[in-house]
């Protein structure tokens, strides 16, 4: 059993920049993949990066346009996204979900375990 638990959102400006922790409880959490996503009202969720256990990133291209990126510190447990010249457009609830065994990253329902969701707003 993994529980994850999601911090650093809030409320920024246009431009601006924050870096979302995903804390995983779990000895075994090294070995899983973990994905951020976010869902905005009225929209369906949508995949925004992931990475796998071996450190390798991936990203929702047409929606970060590689203003975000993910990191991953085993030894604290945590998964970062760090989000860089945000737009009202990222405006969502992100949530960070991990599996051990899964193949397609992007895919939401092949997740295992979910965070809670933390909002992130931003203002223009």
């Amino acid at each position: 059993q993994v529980q994850l638990v999601e911090s650093g959102g809030g409320l920024v400006q246009a431009g601006g920049s924050l870096r979302l922790s995903c804390v995983a409880s779990g000895r075994t959490f090294s070995t899983y993949a973990v994905g951020w996503f976010r869902q905005a009202p009225g929209k369906d969720r949508q995949f925004v990066g992931a990475i796998r256990s071996n450190g390798v990133s991936t990203y929702n291209a047409a929606s970060v346009k590689g203003r975000f990126t993910i990191s991953r510190n085993n030894v604290k447990n945590t998964v970062y996204l760090q989000m860089n010249s945000l737009e009202p457009e990222d405006t969502a609830v992100y949530a960070c979900a991990a599996s051990s065994s899964i193949v397609v990253l992007s895919r939401w329902d092949a997740y295992d375990y979910w965070g809670q969701g933390i909002q992130v707003t931003v203002s223009s």
